[in-house]
């Protein structure tokens, strides 16, 4: 089942407004079962059930965040997406303890089937907190 450009389109507003809510069962609903999930450390999981494994402890750790979208490209035929994001949180750097913080990076996104298959995600490695870029700690 290929997806029209609109279907993506309207696919990928529920997976933004089910991050802005914070609401991991929406957001894994619209995972594929067979979900390959690459995250910027270059650690990986494969499958839904264990994504949300991996996810809840961050759901629950991290009830400050927010998602912005500054693009999204689609591409209907290929059924991908390029999707550039800003994370804005209290920070978790050291020294940096709870400052607002804004990370910034891409996510590759595929779908199968009408779900997201693949995603895999990209970030710059330096973070902005107090207006000033800083070295990521890996």
């Amino acid at each position: 089942m290929k997806l029209s450009r609109k279907e993506i389109h309207d696919l990928l507003k529920d997976w933004y407004l089910a991050w802005e809510k914070h609401d991991l069962d929406k957001v894994m609903a619209l995972f594929h079962e067979d979900i390959f999930f690459e995250s910027w450390t270059g650690a990986y999981v494969k499958g839904r059930e264990a994504l949300r494994q991996a996810w809840t402890p961050w759901f629950n750790n991290h009830g400050d965040f927010r998602f912005l979208e500054a693009e999204t490209f689609i591409d209907e035929k290929l059924q991908k997406v390029l999707y550039r994001w800003v994370l804005e949180w209290p920070s978790t750097e050291p020294g940096f303890d709870e400052k607002p913080e804004m990370r910034k990076g891409v996510d590759v996104i595929h779908f199968k089937d009408g779900k997201i298959i693949n995603k895999l995600a990209y970030i710059k490695t330096t973070i902005e907190i107090d207006s000033k870029r800083f070295p990521l700690h890996l």
